[in-house]
């Protein structure tokens, strides 16, 4: 070979013993998050605030270190028009480069953002992160997407604001919860999960149990056809601006422990799960908001997500990360008269059968189907809201506790949670149990509905909550 031959060769492939990077295609499910995510639902944000600037340089080969104990975190999202298939291509080394701002570049942010004056200024970055969409390429670039992006932000001399954001279909709630895990006790000198454990790159279709997916074709026809209708039967809040561009924004409900105890002892005492409650409780804030007669009913549908990595074959670790959640939809006739303990119960018995009879893995591909359906067509959902269900909540809460490294770190709080402005609920309740205290971000589309009628809202199911708590403790 001569001598400039030799010199193409090397500009070409620079580094030739470099493996080629490992491709698959995604599965139904993370297809249809692929689907999801440019268009607003999905983009999922991990936020920290702390009080020690810190270092960047550690905080990368931090990240980096995750990358190689959990593949899919470097991995990007690929496109192939011409078959209409999304693929994860994982290189074989790490990438991570944090986005510094600094104070001036915050301020700016800070000053031009959707966020209203009142709140502050790291719940202004938050809805800032969960609006930006890497993955919504507009211009028709067909370029790899990466899945993972790290931002951090300078909010005055002691305060900073850390942001993990990631694509959905390659890190969901739990595995969200794993990394903030992880890369706190790696921030405080523990170590990452052992490099050793090849993490499954499958999607959760290969995975689940021979014949619990089980659906023979008639019925598939008659469950389809059965959400459909009852798409434009739906109740929901009353829409403030349907027309215009929208974005996602967050409202907190906390709880003090002695509410706290009172509502986890409430379930524990008539056998359901914390989400039933939460249920419960928005439908009938949002019930309590329409002008008919009390004995009018309204139907509002519930999605409740359940981590399924236990219940896999093989079971996968709590932590492993991807997209492993299924989902469940029941619908509920609602009245003003109803009492939130008797619909908890309502709510989780409806949810609690549906699982027992697997349809969190038989309804899979009809849910998946029909989101990608809305995404393409907007005017099957009501006034093109692209609102599938009223309110979606988790099976089960994350439970943490403050520690020691929280304080040497400077961590003041976090937060988990992801976008709903494209396809997804009116309100998606990421549920948290810290220091034995209720923390919920609740994420929903603007203008679609407004931040006031949200506050309004959250502030009606917190009160439920409370007082029903209360009763029930009195009565026992």
């Amino acid at each position: 070979m001569s001598e400039s031959e030799q010199t193409q060769n090397q500009t070409q492939n620079p580094d030739p013993r470099t493996p080629e990077p490992k491709v698959r295609a995604v599965g139904l499910t993370e297809y249809s998050w692929c689907r999801a995510v440019p268009g607003g639902t999905g983009i999922t944000v991990l936020s920290l605030l702390l009080t020690n600037v810190p270092d960047i340089s550690f905080l990368e080969a931090l990240l980096c270190r995750l990358q190689v104990s959990h593949p899919i975190l470097r991995s990007r999202v690929r496109f192939d028009a011409s078959c209409n298939t999304f693929y994860f291509v994982t290189p074989s080394n790490p990438h991570v480069q944090i986005q510094s701002f600094d104070l001036q570049s915050t301020s700016h942010i800070l000053q031009s953002s959707l966020g209203d004056s009142h709140i502050d200024s790291h719940h202004v970055l938050l809805e800032h992160e969960l609006n930006r969409n890497s993955w919504n390429r507009t211009d028709g670039d067909q370029a790899d997407w990466d899945v993972f992006f790290v931002s951090l932000y300078t909010i005055s001399d002691t305060r900073w604001f850390l942001v993990l954001r990631l694509h959905t279909s390659a890190c969901d709630r739990a595995a969200a919860v794993g990394l903030l895990r992880e890369l706190l006790e790696m921030v405080g000198g523990g170590r990452a999960k052992a490099e050793e454990e090849i993490e499954q790159e499958v999607g959760i279709e290969d995975l689940i149990p021979s014949g619990k997916a089980n659906k023979p074709l008639w019925a598939r026809g008659v469950d389809l056809l059965g959400y459909s209708l009852n798409s434009f039967k739906l109740a929901n809040l009353n829409f403030i601006d349907a027309n215009s561009a929208r974005h996602s924004q967050v409202v907190r409900l906390k709880m003090n422990p002695d509410d706290t105890y009172r509502l986890v002892a409430g379930c524990k005492s008539r056998g359901i799960k914390l989400c039933g409650a939460l249920a419960a409780a928005g439908m009938i804030a949002a019930r309590s908001t329409k002008p008919f007669p009390d004995h009018q009913k309204e139907k509002y549908a519930v999605v409740t997500l359940i981590d399924c990595r236990s219940i896999l074959e093989p079971v996968l670790s709590s932590n492993h990360f991807g997209f492993y959640h299924s989902a469940i939809l029941n619908t509920h006739d609602v009245t003003a008269l109803d009492e939130v303990w008797e619909l908890a119960n309502r709510c989780y018995t409806s949810f609690s059968n549906a699982k027992n009879n697997n349809k969190h893995f038989s309804d899979m591909n009809d849910l998946n189907f029909l989101m990608c359906k809305a995404i393409d067509n907007p005017g099957l959902t009501p006034s093109s809201s692209m609102r599938t269900a009223f309110i979606s909540v988790f099976e089960d809460p994350v439970i943490d506790e403050s520690n020691k490294l929280h304080k040497e770190i400077g961590l003041v709080d976090y937060v988990g949670c992801s976008s709903v402005h494209g396809i997804g609920p009116t309100i998606a309740i990421f549920d948290t149990i810290r220091d034995g205290c209720l923390d919920c971000t609740c994420v929903y589309p603007a203008p679609l509905h407004s931040r006031e009628q949200m506050q309004q809202l959250i502030d009606s199911i917190k009160r439920i909550l409370v007082d029903g708590s209360i009763n029930l403790q009195t009565n026992s």
